[in-house]
C-alpha cells in the first residue's frame, strides 16, 4: 500500500449518511414486515430477538467499517489480497442468489396497491423495479442518490406510522413490550412453542441490512471520505454523472500516538453515527411497529397468508381512527418498501460490480466501474423479473427465501471480517476481544438457527 496521511474527521453531522442507508436497508423487511408478522403471531415475548439482532449487526457492521477506515480500501480488496480470486467468486454468487427473489418489491406493490384501491401488484411490482433501475441509472452520483432518498423516506415516512404506533398503544400492550425485551411471554419464555424458525431466523437477518448488504457499509463509508478513504472516488451516472477516478486499492499511515489519536477520534465518531441512526432508530422502529402488530391484530391473524396481516393490520386501524388513515397506512408502509427495494439493488449492484473488478483486476480501468455497476444491475432487475414470469409470487415466502439465504452468507463473512481485522491491521488497530466474543455469539446464535430452520423445512 502507499503510505498517507489520516487526516482529522469533521463535525459528526457531516459524517452522518452510510449508516441512514444501512437503515433503510433494514428498515423495509425486518420493521415492517417480519418482526410485526411474529408479533402477531406470537405475541411481544420474542422482540428481544430484535434487540439482539441489530445489536449483533451493529458490531459486524463496525468491523467492516473499521478496515476500511484504516486501510481506505474495501473488505472485497482486503479479503481479496490474503485468499485470492475465490473471494469474489464468493461474493458475486453469495450476493446475486439471495436477492434474486423480488419479495420486498411485491410486498411493497401489494400493500401499496390495496391502499390506493387500484392496480394490480405483479404489474405495479414489475414497474416499480424498471423505475428503480431508471432513477439509480440517472442520478449523477450514485450513493448521493441512495443517500438522498433514504433521507426522504426517514423524514417522511418513520414519524407517521411510530406515531400512529403509540397513539394506539395501551398500558397492557407498553407492559408486555417491557417484558417482551427481557424475553417473557404470555406463556412462554423466550421461544413459543411451535415457533416458525425460519420467520425467526429471517426477522433476526433483516434486522439490519442483512446478508451481503452489510458490507456494503465498507464501501459506503469510503464514498464518504471516511478514514484513509478520502478521495477514493465514487461510481457516477453514465448518463447524467460527471466521470471520477476510481480507486479500489487502498494506503496506509504511519502508526505513532499522533495517528492512534486520530483514528480513534475516526472509530468514536463512526460508532456514534452507527449507534445512534442504525441502531437506536432501529432499535425504536422494530419495537414500535411491533407493538402497533400486537394493539390490532394479535391472535387475528388464522388464515391469513403472506402479507395479508399487515392489510388486516391496517383495517383495525382505520376502525380505530378513520379508513384514510389505514389506507395512508398501508401506502406508506408500500413507499417504504419500494425505497427499500432500490437501496438493495444499489447496494447490490456496487458489490457485484466492485467484486467484479477484483476478479478482472489485471485488466481493470476505473472508468469501467461504472460500466459493470450499471450492467450489472439491470441484469439484477431482469433476474428477477424472470422469477416473477416463473410464476414465483408470493412476498412473504421470498422473502423468508432471501433470508435463510442470507443467514448463512453473514455467518461466512463475519468469520472472514473477524480474522481480517486480527490478522491485517496493526496490532493497536485491531477489534479488543469482548468484540470478537460479541461477533462470534452472532455467529453461532445465527449457525444453530440456521441448522434448525433445515432441520424444521426437511423434517416439515
Amino acid at each position: 500500500m502507499k503510505r498517507s496521511i489520516l487526516a482529522e474527521p469533521p463535525s459528526f453531522w457531516r459524517m452522518v449518511g452510510p449508516s441512514i442507508i444501512l437503515l433503510g436497508l433494514g428498515l423495509g423487511i425486518g420493521e415492517l414486515i417480519l418482526w410485526p408478522y411474529l408479533t402477531a403471531n406470537y405475541g411481544l415475548g420474542i422482540i428481544w430477538g430484535a434487540v439482539a439482532g441489530i445489536t449483533g449487526q451493529w458490531f459486524i457492521n463496525l468491523e467492516i467499517s473499521r478496515y476500511t477506515l484504516v486501510t481506505g480500501e474495501s473488505v472485497f480488496v482486503g479479503l481479496a489480497r490474503k485468499l485470492g480470486k475465490i473471494i469474489p467468486l464468493w461474493f458475486i454468487v453469495s450476493t446475486i442468489v439471495p436477492w434474486m427473489w423480488p419479495g420486498i418489491v411485491l410486498a411493497g406493490a401489494r400493500l401499496f396497491t390495496v391502499g390506493m384501491g387500484w392496480g394490480n401488484a405483479e404489474t405495479v411490482g414489475v414497474v416499480v423495479l424498471l423505475v428503480i433501475g431508471m432513477i439509480l441509472s440517472l442520478g449523477p452520483v450514485l450513493y448521493g442518490t441512495q443517500e438522498k432518498l433514504e433521507k426522504i423516506l426517514l423524514i417522511c415516512g418513520l414519524p407517521f406510522v411510530l406515531g400512529l404506533a403509540w397513539w394506539l398503544s395501551t398500558k397492557n400492550g407498553v407492559t408486555n413490550l417491557a417484558l417482551g425485551l427481557i424475553g417473557k411471554g404470555e406463556d412462554y419464555w423466550f421461544f413459543p412453542v411451535g415457533l416458525q424458525v425460519s420467520a425467526f431466523l429471517g426477522a433476526i437477518v433483516f434486522s439490519g441490512a442483512g446478508g451481503n448488504l452489510n458490507l456494503g457499509q465498507s464501501q459506503n463509508i469510503k464514498e464518504k471520505g471516511y478514514g484513509m478513504g478520502h478521495g477514493s472516488g465514487r461510481i457516477t451516472s453514465l448518463l447524467t454523472g460527471k466521470n471520477e477516478e476510481i480507486r479500489l486499492t487502498g494506503k496506509d499511515f504511519e502508526i505513532n500516538s499522533g495517528s492512534l489519536k486520530v483514528f480513534f477520534k475516526w472509530w468514536k465518531l463512526s460508532n456514534l453515527e452507527q449507534g445512534l441512526i442504525f441502531w437506536m432508530t432501529g432499535v425504536i422502529a422494530m419495537i414500535s411497529l411491533s407493538l402497533l402488530a400486537y394493539e390490532t391484530i394479535y391472535h387475528k391473524t388464522g388464515g391469513l397468508k403472506g402479507v395479508d396481516f399487515v392489510i388486516a393490520e391496517a383495517e383495525i386501524i382505520g376502525h380505530y381512527t378513520s379508513q384514510i388513515i389505514g389506507k395512508i397506512f398501508l401506502v406508506v408502509l408500500g413507499l417504504m418498501l419500494f425505497a427499500t427495494q432500490l437501496s438493495v439493488l444499489g447496494t447490490t449492484g456496487k458489490i457485484l460490480a466492485e467484486n467484479w473488478a477484483i476478479l478482472n483486476f489485471e485488466k481493470f480501468e476505473s472508468k469501467k466501474l461504472p460500466k459493470y455497476f450499471y450492467r450489472l444491475l439491470w441484469g439484477q432487475i431482469g433476474l428477477m423479473l424472470l422469477v416473477l414470469a416463473l410464476g414465483f409470487k408470493e412476498p412473504l415466502q421470498l422473502v423468508l427465501v432471501s433470508a435463510v439465504l442470507n443467514a448463512w452468507t453473514m455467518v461466512i463473512y463475519s468469520v472472514l471480517i473477524l480474522w481480517l481485522n486480527s490478522t491485517a491491521l496493526h496490532p493497536k488497530l485491531r477489534p479488543a476481544a469482548w468484540r470478537k466474543v460479541v461477533i462470534a455469539g452472532m455467529i453461532i446464535f445465527l449457525s444453530v438457527f440456521g441448522i434448525l430452520t433445515l432441520s424444521q423445512t426437511w423434517g416439515g
